[in-house]
C-alpha cells in the first residue's frame, strides 16, 4: 500500500516523533461480538442498477440503524465519523420551531458519557480542532454530527464512537443545559447576516408558498426558543431521534471489519421511544399561490429570481435516471454559456444563471437568478428571458453541445484520475448527502461510465437537448421574486407583466465561437535554459524530490516531484512586488485586478476564445495579490501541464486589456456596495483591513467614487508596468518529473525577456495608535446587532518567525478562553474569534485581533473579558492541559496538511529568492513541539501590552456610541 511512503517522507519536518500516528493501527476490538448486526446488505442501492462502490461496507443493525464504512488513507491515520439523523426543521411542529437545531447544540454540550461542556476538551486532547474537526449541522431535512479524528488510536476511536452514540441517543436535555445553551443559539440567530437571510427566507416563501419549506428556517424563531422546556425539547428528540432514522458513515485509515463491531457495540442497544412516527408531508407546489412577489432590501443589490416548480417525487437512482438528468444539465449549460457571453459584452445584466434543484425534497425546480446592472431590472429580465426563449425554439448546434460535453468529460475524468487523493472526510460527507437526497454515491469510474454510455447512445443530440430545454421550463407553476434597493410601487405586478411579455426574436444573433488552438497565443520567445543543473533541497530529507534552479533570464524554478496526488499538478507563478509595490498614500485601480485582469484576455484573444481554448482541458488561470508579490496560478494534469504553462506565461507577457471585464467588474463592485452598511460584519469587511493598517490605501475597499471613476486607461496604466516588472518565481508541485518541469518552464517563462528590478518599495505597514475610546463605525442593520474588535501590533518578516508560531498558539488559547467566557458562560456571542497574522513577506504589519459579534449593550463586556484574558495570559502561565489541548490540534493540523502538495507550495512560496523560508518551514513543527508555558507567557508579555491595544466598535446608527 502507498500509505507507508506517504507517511515516512515527512519525517524531516520534525514529525518523526509522531510517525506512529501516521500509520493506521489495528483495533483491538476487531474480534468482539457483532450479534447486533442484522445484515450487511448494500442498502443504499436498493432499487438501483448503479454499480455499487466496492470500497463501502454496508450494514443494518437489528434496531434498524444503517451504517456505511470504508477504508481511506487520506490523510494518513485519520478517521472521519458522521452520524446523521433523518430529521431537520421540516419535522418540527409550529411550537417547536428551532428545536432540531437546539438539540444539535445540547447534544454537543453534554450527553450520557460526557459531562456538560467537556466534549470539546476531550476531543481537543485527541488532537481535534473545535469547529472544523468537531462540528454539526442542522438543515431542513437532517441533523449531522461530524468528527474528524487525526492520528486516531484504537482507544480514541472506541471512545469517540461511544461518545457520539450517547450524543444522539441520550443528550443532556436538562434545565441547566437548556439555560446555558439557549443564549448561544439566540446569539447565533442574532448574528446571521440580516439582508441575506431575509432574502433567502423570501425566496423560500415565494417559491414554495403553501408548503412547509416556505417558512421553516433551521434557526427557528425567538418565541419558540424562549418557550422551550426540557420536556418539549425531549419530546421532539424522542419522536425523531431513533435508530431506524440514523446513519453512521465512517471513512478512515482503518479496516472496516475493525470498525463495524464498534458501531454494533455502542449503537446496537439503542431503542426508540414510543411508536415510530410517519414522515411529515412536505407538500407539493400549489398553482393557486401568488406567482410574483417583491421585497425591499437596501443592503442587497437588485436581483431577480424566477422559477418553474414541479412536485418532487422519489426516483430509483438508476443509470437511465442519471443519464436523463445529464441531458437536462447539458441543456442548461448551453443556456448559461450564452448568458455569460451576453453579460461579458456589456449587456443589461452582470450575471445570470439557470439551474436544476430538488430543494429539501419539497419540489423539483428550475431556478433562474439575475443580477441586473444597477437598478434597471426590466431590461435585464427581458434579455435573459429572450435567451431562454430562443433556446426553446432553435436547437443548440452540435458544436455548442460538444463544448459542454468536453467540460463534463474533464470533470468526470478528473474525479477518476484523482480518486486516490480524495479525503476520507469528503467520502463520509458524500454518503450522508446521498442518503439525504435519497440517491446513491459510487466510484468515480462508475459515474464516468454512466456519462460515457450516454454519449455512446447518442443522447446529446440537438433534438434531444431542445426537448430537454422545453421540458425543464414547464411545470406546475411559475414563481418569481424581485429584491429592490428602494421601494417601487406595484413591483410585483410589474414583475408579473414582464414575465409574460413576448420576448421572441429578441435574443439577437448568436456568434459562433471560432476554433482556437494554442498556436494562436502570442509568441513567447526562444526557449531558455538553466544556468546550472537543478539543486536538490535536502532540508526535508533525501526522499523528498524537491529542487530549485535559475534560468538564464533570471526566472527561478522550484519543483516538487511527487505522486502523493495522482494526475494533479499545482502551478504558481509569483512576480513583482505585490502590495509592497503599490502606493500607500493614494487610491489606485488595484482593487479591480481580480475582477478584470485575467478576464481581459490574452493578446487578441478574448475570454470566450480562452474558454474555447481550454475546453475539455484541466487548466486554471487565477490571479491574486500577495503581500510581497502578485501571482498567477492554475491546477492541471500531466497531459495538460505544458499548455497550462503556456497559458500562464502568455497572460503575464501579453495581457489583452479588454475594457469589458473592467466595466463588468465595476458593476459587480457597485452592486455589492450597499451590503457593507447592512450589518456589522459588512462594515468590518469593508473597513477593518485599512483601519488595522492606519489608513494605508493599499488595503480596504475603495469608495463608490473610486470604483465609478476607474477607467480602462487608468487600470492599464497601473497594471501594465507591474506585470512587466520584478522577479519571477515558478513553483511546480505534483505529478511531474523535474526534467519535464524544466523543459516546460524553459519553453514558456524561461523564454521571456529579462525583467527590470522593482524600482521602489513603499514604506512599511503601520499599526494604528493606541486608543482609550474605541473607533466607532455604524451600520444600518438590526438594532440588536453590533461588533467589537480589539487588536495588538506584533511583527512581520522572517527574522523572528519563531514568534509567529508562538503567537499562533497564544491566539488559539486566547480564542478558546474567549469562546468559553463570551459564548458558553455569558451567551453574549455565538462565534467570538482571536487570530494572529504575521506577514512573512513584509517587515511589519502583523497583529493579533479579537472579534466578537454581540448585542450593543454587550460591547463593554467584550472589551472587559478580552482585556482580562490578555492580562491573565501575561500574568500567569497556562496549565499543562490547556497547552496540550492547544498544541495537539495544531500539530495534527500540520501533519494532515503536509500530506497534500498545496501545504508545501504555500509554505515555500518565495523560497527561491529567500532561503530563510526553507529554514522557517523546516523548523515549524519543532517550534511547536518544544514550546512551553513559559514561552507562551513571555510572548503574551511582549505583545499583549495594554498601552498598545487598539479598539473598534460597530453599532447601529440609532444606538449611541459607547
Amino acid at each position: 500500500m502507498h500509505l507507508l511512503s506517504r507517511a515516512t517522507r515527512f519525517a524531516p519536518l520534525k514529525v518523526i516523533l509522531a510517525a506512529t500516528l501516521l500509520i493506521a493501527p489495528s483495533l483491538s476490538q476487531a474480534g468482539q461480538d457483532d450479534s447486533a448486526i442484522a445484515n450487511r446488505d448494500p442498502w443504499l442501492y436498493k432499487g438501483s442498477d448503479i454499480t455499487p462502490d466496492p470500497a463501502w461496507h454496508f450494514g443494518t443493525l437489528k434496531n434498524g440503524l444503517r451504517y456505511a464504512v470504508r477504508k481511506n488513507g487520506v490523510p494518513p491515520g485519520q478517521i472521519s465519523i458522521r452520524v446523521r439523523i433523518d430529521a431537520g426543521s421540516l419535522y418540527e411542529q409550529d411550537s417547536e420551531r428551532g428545536f432540531a437545531h437546539l438539540i444539535e447544540h445540547l447534544s454537543f454540550r453534554g450527553s450520557v458519557y460526557v459531562p456538560d461542556g467537556e466534549a470539546k476538551r476531550i476531543w481537543q486532547r485527541m488532537g481535534t480542532t473545535f469547529g472544523s474537526d468537531t462540528n454539526a449541522q442542522t438543515t431542513t431535512t437532517q441533523t449531522v454530527y461530524k468528527l474528524d479524528l487525526p492520528a486516531a488510536t484504537p482507544e480514541g476511536i472506541d471512545q469517540s464512537i461511544k461518545i457520539m452514540s450517547g450524543m444522539v441517543s441520550q443528550p443532556n436535555i436538562t434545565q441547566a443545559a437548556l439555560t446555558g445553551e439557549r443564549p448561544a443559539v439566540l446569539a447565533e440567530q442574532r448574528e446571521q447576516p440580516g439582508p441575506q437571510v431575509r432574502f433567502m427566507n423570501a425566496i423560500n416563501g415565494a417559491l414554495f408558498a403553501g408548503q412547509p419549506l416556505a417558512d421553516r428556517s433551521p434557526i427557528g424563531n425567538i418565541k419558540t426558543l424562549e418557550a422551550a422546556t426540557p420536556e418539549t425539547v425531549r419530546a421532539f428528540h424522542d419522536r425523531w431521534y431513533r435508530p431506524e432514522r440514523t446513519l453512521v458513515s465512517i471513512a478512515g485509515d482503518f479496516d472496516p471489519a475493525m470498525i463495524e463491531p464498534l458501531i454494533a457495540k455502542y449503537f446496537g442497544t439503542w431503542k426508540g421511544t414510543g411508536p415510530a412516527p410517519a414522515d411529515p408531508d412536505f407538500g407539493t407546489p400549489d398553482a393557486k399561490q401568488p406567482a410574483t412577489g417583491a421585497i425591499t432590501e437596501p443592503g442587497l443589490p437588485t436581483r431577480i429570481a424566477f422559477a418553474v416548480v414541479r412536485p418532487w417525487k422519489y426516483n430509483d437512482d438508476t443509470v437511465v435516471f442519471n443519464q436523463n438528468r445529464l441531458v437536462d444539465q447539458v441543456a442548461l449549460a448551453v443556456i448559461n454559456r450564452r448568458l455569460e457571453t451576453r453579460a461579458r459584452t456589456g449587456g443589461s445584466f452582470i450575471a445570470a444563471q439557470a439551474a436544476l434543484d430538488d430543494p429539501s425534497r419539497s419540489a423539483n425546480v428550475t431556478l433562474v437568478t439575475i443580477l441586473p446592472v444597477g437598478n434597471d431590472w426590466e431590461p435585464a429580465l427581458r434579455d435573459v428571458r429572450a435567451v431562454i426563449a430562443d433556446a426553446q425554439v432553435h436547437p443548440a448546434t452540435q458544436a455548442e453541445i460538444d463544448r459542454e460535453l468536453a467540460d463534463t468529460e474533464v470533470t468526470f475524468r478528473t474525479l477518476v484520475e484523482t480518486a486516490r487523493a480524495e479525503a476520507g472526510s469528503k467520502e463520509a460527507d458524500d454518503m450522508v448527502q446521498a442518503v439525504d437526497i435519497r440517491e446513491t454515491t459510487t466510484a468515480p469510474s462508475t459515474i464516468q461510465k454512466v456519462f460515457q454510455d450516454a454519449r455512446a447512445k447518442k443522447m446529446f443530440t440537438p433534438a434531444r437537448i431542445l426537448a430537454s430545454t422545453k421540458k425543464v421550463f414547464e411545470g406546475t407553476a411559475q414563481r418569481a421574486l424581485i429584491s429592490l434597493q428602494v421601494p417601487e410601487d406595484g413591483a410585483a405586478a410589474k414583475l408579473a407583466t414582464a414575465l409574460s411579455a413576448d420576448v421572441s426574436g429578441l435574443a439577437g444573433k448568436r456568434r459562433a465561437q471560432a476554433n482556437i488552438s494554442f498556436s494562436k497565443l502570442p509568441p513567447l520567445g526562444k526557449p531558455g535554459a538553466l544556468k546550472a543543473p537543478l539543486e536538490k533541497i535536502n532540508r526535508f530529507g533525501p526522499d523528498m524530490n524537491l529542487s530549485q534552479g535559475e534560468f538564464t533570464n533570471g526566472v527561478r524554478l522550484m519543483v516538487y516531484s511527487t505522486k502523493a496526488e495522482d494526475n494533479r499538478i499545482y502551478v504558481r507563478v509569483r512576480f513583482g512586488g505585490g502590495y509592497a509595490a503599490l502606493p500607500a498614500d493614494k487610491p489606485t485601480p488595484a482593487w479591480a485586478a481580480e475582477l478584470a485582469l485575467v478576464q481581459g484576455g490574452i493578446g487578441k484573444l478574448g475570454q470566450g476564445d480562452l474558454d474555447a481554448l481550454t475546453a475539455g482541458r484541466r487548466m486554471g488561470l487565477d490571479f491574486d495579490i500577495e503581500d510581497d508579490a502578485f501571482s498567477l496560478s492554475g491546477q492541471t494534469s500531466p497531459a495538460d501541464f505544458n499548455d497550462q504553462l503556456k497559458l500562464l506565461a502568455s497572460e503575464l507577457n501579453t495581457p489583452g486589456w479588454d475594457p469589458n471585464p473592467l466595466a463588468r467588474g465595476k458593476s459587480v463592485a457597485l452592486a455589492g456596495y450597499a451590503g457593507y452598511d447592512s450589518s456589522p460584519d459588512g462594515v468590518l469587511s469593508r473597513d477593518l483591513e485599512r483601519l488595522l493598517r492606519d489608513g494605508d490605501q493599499r488595503w480596504g475597499t475603495p469608495s463608490r467614487e473610486q470604483i465609478s471613476g476607474t477607467t480602462p486607461e487608468a487600470f492599464r496604466a497601473l497594471w501594465e508596468p507591474l506585470m512587466k516588472t520584478g522577479p519571477i518565481e515558478v513553483q511546480v508541485f505534483g505529478d511531474v518529473t523535474p526534467e519535464d518541469a524544466v523543459l516546460a518552464v524553459g519553453k514558456t517563462f524561461g523564454a521571456l525577456k529579462p525583467r527590470p528590478a522593482i524600482a521602489e518599495i513603499t514604506p512599511p505597514v503601520r499599526f494604528p495608535a493606541h486608543n482609550t475610546t474605541p473607533v466607532t463605525r455604524t451600520h444600518d442593520g438590526p438594532e440588536n446587532q453590533a461588533a467589537a474588535v480589539i487588536a495588538w501590533p506584533t511583527g512581520g518578516g522572517l527574522d523572528e518567525i519563531a514568534d509567529a508560531r508562538r503567537l499562533d498558539v497564544l491566539a488559539a488559547i486566547f480564542s478558546d478562553r474567549l469562546f468559553d467566557k463570551l459564548r458558553s458562560e455569558a451567551g453574549a456571542s455565538y462565534s467570538p474569534n482571536v487570530s494572529s497574522s504575521w506577514p512573512a513577506g513584509l517587515p511589519g504589519g502583523g497583529r493579533m485581533v479579537a472579534i466578537g459579534q454581540v448585542a450593543p449593550n454587550n460591547i463593554p463586556l467584550f472589551f472587559k473579558l478580552s482585556r482580562e484574558i490578555a492580562a491573565d495570559l501575561v500574568a500567569n502561565p497556562v496549565s499543562d492541559d490547556e497547552l496540550k489541548r492547544t498544541l495537539g490540534p495544531m500539530q495534527q493540523s500540520i501533519l494532515r496538511q503536509s500530506t497534500g502538495n498545496q501545504f508545501w507550495m504555500l509554505q515555500l512560496t518565495g523560497a527561491s529568492y529567500d532561503p530563510r523560508r526553507i529554514d522557517a518551514l523546516a523548523g515549524l513543527y519543532g517550534t511547536l513541539t518544544r514550546m512551553t508555558a513559559a514561552d507562551v507567557q513571555a510572548t503574551a508579555a511582549r505583545y499583549l501590552r495594554p498601552d498598545k491595544d487598539w479598539t473598534l466598535q460597530v453599532v447601529p446608527k440609532a444606538a449611541p456610541a459607547k
